[in-house]
């Protein structure tokens, strides 16, 4: 058992990118399917498939290089609220990742969003990490 999914999550895509590969596979919840469909709304992946396969089910992430350098389109990829200290940010205090160039991801009332998107929708929640 896992006692922080989501760091798992994160952890899995980083090592991933560490070792140049091109496919991830993540136990699938909720959470982290709607944090993959964040990552590539906002250009950070190249696709992903959810698969049913067991009682779990799993994520597979291809991930997004550049076709000539070979770097990541994820340098960073970092989680703030952990089990044990938990980050809120209200809509007048949300965080800007480099100067607004990632992206902060947010679990909200209205569902996972970007800290952009959170902003507009005029409302705060969770920080769950920074990507960019």
């Amino acid at each position: 058992m896992n006692t922080d999914p989501i760091a798992d999550y994160l952890t899995r895509v980083r090592n991933a990118i560490k070792a140049n590969h091109r496919v991830v596979e993540i136990p699938a919840s909720n959470l982290k399917k709607e944090i993959t469909k964040v990552l590539f709304d906002k250009g950070y992946i190249a696709n992903y498939k959810f698969e049913e396969n067991g009682p779990q089910g799993s994520i597979k992430v291809a991930l997004k290089y550049h076709p000539i350098t070979k770097v990541s389109a994820i340098r960073s990829i970092s989680r703030v609220s952990k089990p044990g200290l938990r980050k809120y940010a209200g809509m007048e205090n949300m965080p800007r990742v480099l100067n607004g160039l990632g992206i902060a991801i947010l679990s909200t009332s209205k569902g996972v969003m970007s800290d952009k998107e959170a902003r507009q929708q005029n409302v705060g929640g969770e920080v769950l990490c920074y990507v960019y």
